[in-house]
Formats: structure tokens, C-alpha cells, sequence
């Protein structure tokens, strides 16, 4: 008899940059740094700044609407929008019931998840437990972020490393053999760790200073333990599927630092042919980067039916995951 069960199949993607793109020569002219101290270390050389007017929402409905376009549906179509972000445009209500009344959906429901630059992945989770429950059909997963809007302009630690946008899936439950051949999500691997606060966090809040505060960062705390985080949880999905690094044919990971993203290519034996790098042109968007890279890989072409998908960030709490998706 022929096992079958439910699985969360990306139907389309989108994605949204602002228009104003600020290079790191012009960053040079506000802190002290330059370009080529910028992209030695981190890889980046620009990134998208979101204009007056622009919020976390509207970079989010319109990352929507192109995904919806891409996949071919309409917005009446959607049951669920979950949008991950650390910089909503305000403390409540959600961006994630923003997108939906700017989609015109009266429908489902809507939520933000907070995991900041792992949000994306936390985000795609929820949906699958959702979609492979049963309780919803079709979901709208969204990563959005102005970080431009908590950052210390006159921190050079910080200030060149981050970026705005958004990106989106269409995620629809479709029914399939139970196989590691399936399309969708096949595996994701969640973890977080409150001790490490103080290495990567905003300085303020509603329930703290009352105001939205600075990102701060311990950058070389951060970069220590990203590696061995990311490839904890890799490996956690090769284990549950038996799949291995040779059977990727993608690695998307989150786009933080170049450096970073070799390590941990290289400690997974992933070869670099088959990493998705966008960090030289969006920065970090933090919940942002991973829709953004997979929308840019799939509209070139690079990424088809078929192929086995690896994802996987890390964030302020610390959070990190990973999913590997059959796309």
C-alpha cells in the first residue's frame, strides 16, 4: 500500500528592495572605514536603504504580491501569512495583518515571528507544521526588515553590515509519496539559546527604555559561534532524511559575511559552486536575506524543479535553524 502524507511545496517567490542603494564609499564619508576594509571582511559592497515612507509593511506586501503573481494565485487564495521580522513598523498590530489587509484578505489568519536574522526558517517551519496539519491550505511566508532604522549611524561596526527588503514564498500544501523525493519541505531543525543576549541584541524596547533602541553586536563572539551552530543543525537534516551534502545541489544560507558563509560551506563540504551568495549586494537584511537569495537564484534560472534546497541562519538570542526543501 502507498504511503502518502502532506507536504508544503514552494508554489512561487518574490521579493522587494528599496530603490535607494548606498555603496560603501559613501558609508566612508560618515564613520571611519572604506570599501576595501568593508569587503574584506564581510564580502558586502552595498546595500538597499529604505526611503521615507517605506516600512517593514510595504516592502512585505509588495515581496507578496510578486510572489503571489509567480505562483499564479490570488491573494483570496492565501489562509495563513506569517511574516518574520525584528523591525515591524509598529510595537502591535502585526505586520503579518498589515500584509493581509494590504492583500485584502478577510480570511485566515496572520502573525509576525520574532527570531530576527533565523526568522525566515522559523517562519517556513510554522507554516509546514500548519500546512501538514491540515488546518490551512495555502500560506504566505514573508521576511521583512528596515534594519536602517535601528542602527547607530555613527557605530562603523555595525552601521556597513546591514540592509532592507523583503522577500516572500507561496507555500501550498500538496499531498505526496512520503519519500525524500517529494517536493517541499522535507526536514527543519529549530534551536535557540537565551545566554548569548548580550553578543548580538537591540538596546531598547517598550518594556525597557520605551524607545526602539541601536542594534549592538559583539561581531567576533558572533562569528565564533555561528559556524559551529550552523552546522550542528545541517547536520541534524542530513540525519533525519539521510541525505548528505553531496545530494544539495543549492545551499542558501543566511546572508551575514562572506566569510561566514565559506566556513561553513566548507565545514559542511559543500562546494562553492553551489552556494547562493547575495551579501555583496543586499547586505545583511537579517530575516530577509534567505527569501531574497532563494527569489534572485530562482528567477536566473539557477534554481529548478527538483532541486534539493539547502537553508539555514542564525540570529540575536541566539536562534539558528535549518530546512532542507525539495523545490
Amino acid at each position: 500500500m502507498t504511503k502518502t502524507m502532506i507536504r508544503s511545496v514552494i508554489r512561487g517567490t518574490g521579493s522587494c528592495l528599496p530603490a535607494r542603494v548606498v555603496g560603501n564609499d559613501e558609508l566612508a564619508g560618515r564613520v571611519e572605514t572604506s570599501d576595501e576594509w568593508i569587503a574584506q571582511r564581510t564580502g558586502i559592497r552595498r546595500r538597499h536603504i529604505a526611503a521615507e515612507g517605506e516600512t517593514t509593511s510595504t516592502l512585505a506586501i509588495a515581496a507578496a504580491r510578486a510572489a503571489l503573481a509567480d505562483a499564479g494565485l490570488e491573494a483570496s487564495d492565501i489562509d495563513l501569512i506569517i511574516v518574520a521580522t525584528a523591525t515591524p513598523d509598529y510595537t502591535f498590530p502585526s505586520v503579518a495583518t498589515q500584509v493581509q489587509a494590504g492583500l485584502e484578505i478577510t480570511h485566515g489568519v496572520a502573525f509576525d515571528v520574532a527570531a530576527v536574522c533565523s526568522g525566515f526558517v522559523f517562519a517556513l517551519a510554522t507554516a509546514d507544521k500548519f500546512l501538514t496539519s491540515g488546518s490551512h491550505r495555502r500560506a504566505l511566508v514573508i521576511g521583512s526588515e528596515t534594519f536602517s532604522r535601528i542602527l547607530d549611524w555613527n557605530d562603523r561596526t555595525t552601521c556597513v553590515l546591514f540592509g532592507d527588503g523583503a522577500g516572500a514564498v507561496v507555500v501550498e500544501a500538496q499531498e505526496a509519496g512520503g519519500t525524500v523525493s517529494d517536493r517541499g519541505v522535507l526536514t527543519s531543525h529549530l534551536r535557540s539559546d537565551g545566554r548569548h543576549r548580550s553578543k548580538l541584541y537591540v538596546d531598547g524596547g517598550p518594556s525597557t527604555t520605551g524607545k526602539a533602541g541601536h542594534l549592538r553586536m559583539e561581531g567576533r563572539e558572533v562569528f565564533r559561534h555561528a559556524v559551529g551552530m550552523i552546522t550542528d543543525v545541517v547536520e541534524d537534516a542530513f540525519a533525519a532524511t539521510g541525505l548528505t551534502a553531496e545530494d544539495v545541489k543549492w545551499f542558501v544560507p543566511h546572508q551575514a559575511n562572506k566569510r561566514i558563509i565559506d566556513a561553513s560551506a566548507e565545514k559542511l563540504g559543500i562546494a562553492a559552486h553551489k552556494v547562493v551568495i547575495t551579501v555583496q549586494d543586499h547586505g545583511n537584511t537579517s530575516a530577509a536575506s534567505i527569501p531574497l537569495a532563494l527569489d534572485e537564484a530562482r528567477r536566473d534560472g539557477r534554481i529548478r524543479q527538483g532541486d534539493l534546497v539547502l537553508i539555514e541562519a542564525m540570529g540575536g538570542g541566539f536562534t539558528w535553524g535549518s530546512a532542507l526543501i525539495r523545490w
